[in-house]
């Protein structure tokens, strides 16, 4: 199969054609039989993640000083979750827990360190895969480098476009990109030109990938590095958002960075309408599911405080913090005729749910082996008699810490034989007035929880320390 993308130079229209193979399929001993559909035949799914973007930076979740107008009317024409959680509170971890509907407890990458998904894993576009669905992933991956058993081709998606390394997305104009197992050269970033920004190109290699998948049921991985700061850049000038252009914040009387922050946000709210127009165009918009949500809480190291445009919400924290700034992030679902317009819904639902729900939605079988739930039935406005005793996370990034959520309470404890912390939500929404004291019960069950809650692995030992990690 051939992906065209197409893109503007600053002299004129040039046009790659990009041969995306698949190489012979190393995993298919771990596919499953093909299942019957579900009762809503195959539907296209789509996957937006944003990158540090926080739950309150969308105009749908308070926010008043950044446009977001395509992500609203998203949400306006479906449903909105204001209890959403990512997968944990920094990147590879929280992708980790999405692609294989495992929580972090279970998962195989905890960490912000360089450790594949391995071939026993079993990831969402696997399970498509076997069931008849082209798949493929563009944008940032950081679940595998190159030529290790987490690279995209190697985890069930046909086709792959983008970056395999964290400290490759920092680069927003790359001179070179990986499709499958090779690096492609960037026409307008040679020699130190930045002429093709990173994310064009992924979202034009989307709204071609629907065109030429228009009549057979496909999956789509779209994980978008915005608004992710260059922490390199952050470092040597202060402002380590690299966007290209301003618009339309030139005027306003904020610091640079923020100018160049609320652009990034407000450039993924574009390519978010471009890709909905693509979906309406080729009339494939109500056989699609879009779930679009962020990997984590808005980040602190790009020269903004998410103070500044009230990121997080009304939450303590941002990303690395287990708190809810860190974790509750937004999450829109939109599929015409199947979920009613203008939906708010306060289900608990965390991102390890996406791969059951996509299941149900597709099969009429289910995965076992997962943490998630289906949250379907919420989706289409049913009871939702299945939920979760607890949500669990674990991060291993300068020390490890676990959290937990059930009910309207929060635990938090800071490695092994820390003390709990325990959080009345409904009350606390900033996680200050620590109740462990006054609920023992309470704390005991939580305690059992986070022990039950994880096995151990040996590159994530539940110390003081956790093992060394590379990148930030």
């Amino acid at each position: 199969m051939r992906v065209w993308l197409w893109w503007t130079s600053r002299t004129a229209w040039v046009c790659a054609c990009l041969s995306l193979w698949l190489s012979a399929p190393v995993f298919a001993q771990k596919l499953r039989a093909f299942q019957e559909p579900g009762p809503f035949g195959k539907p296209n799914v789509l996957v937006i993640l944003a990158n540090d973007l926080g739950y309150g930076d969308l105009g749908s979740y308070g926010q008043t000083r950044i446009q977001t107008p395509h992500l609203d009317q998203l949400a306006a024409g479906g449903m909105r979750f204001t209890q959403a959680y990512a997968g944990n509170a920094l990147n590879a971890p929280s992708r980790a827990a999405l692609i294989t509907g495992t929580h972090s407890g279970h998962n195989r990458i905890r960490g912000n360190a360089d450790l594949p998904l391995a071939p026993e894993d079993y990831t969402l576009a696997e399970f498509l895969k076997a069931n008849g669905y082209n798949t493929c992933a563009l944008g940032k991956w950081a679940l595998g480098l190159h030529q290790t058993s987490g690279e995209p081709f190697r985890q069930g998606f046909d086709e792959w476009f983008g970056f395999l390394s964290l400290r490759e997305a920092f680069q927003p104009y790359p001179a070179l990109i990986w499709r499958q197992d090779q690096q492609w050269m960037v026409p307008g970033n040679q020699n130190g030109a930045k002429g093709d920004y990173a994310c064009d190109w992924f979202e034009r290699a989307a709204t071609n990938y629907f065109r030429i998948n228009s009549q057979y049921p496909f999956f789509v991985f779209l994980a978008l590095p915005l608004p992710q700061a260059n922490l390199e850049l952050a470092t040597r000038t202060g402002n380590g958002y690299d966007v290209p252009s301003v618009a339309p914040y030139a005027r306003e009387n904020w610091p640079a960075p923020a100018k160049n922050r609320a652009a990034m946000i407000t450039l993924l709210d574009r390519y978010v309408g471009a890709l909905m127009n693509r979906l309406r165009e080729l009339k494939i918009e109500r056989q699609t599911l879009v779930l679009f949500t962020s990997d984590n809480g808005p980040d602190s190291e790009g020269g903004v405080d998410p103070a500044f445009f009230k990121s997080a919400g009304p939450w303590r924290g941002g990303k690395r913090d287990l708190t809810e700034g860190g974790l509750r992030v937004p999450l829109i679902a939109h599929w015409p005729g199947r979920i009613q317009p203008g939906i708010v819904s306060d289900q608990l639902v965390a991102h390890w749910d996406v791969f059951p729900t996509v299941t149900e939605a597709v099969t009429t079988n289910r995965t076992v082996g997962l943490d998630g739930i289906s949250f379907l039935p919420t989706l289409l406005g049913k009871p939702q008699t299945n939920q979760h005793d607890y949500l669990y996370w674990e991060l291993h990034e300068n020390g490890v810490r676990q959290a937990l959520r059930f009910g309207d309470w929060k635990v938090l404890r800071s490695g092994a034989g820390s003390p709990v912390e325990l959080y009345g939500l409904k009350t606390d929404l900033r996680e200050t007035n620590n109740l462990a004291a006054t609920q023992p019960q309470l704390v005991k069950q939580a305690e059992k929880w986070l022990y039950q809650a994880r096995v151990d692995a040996p590159q994530w030992p539940l110390l003081t320390n956790s093992p060394p990690v590379r990148l930030p």
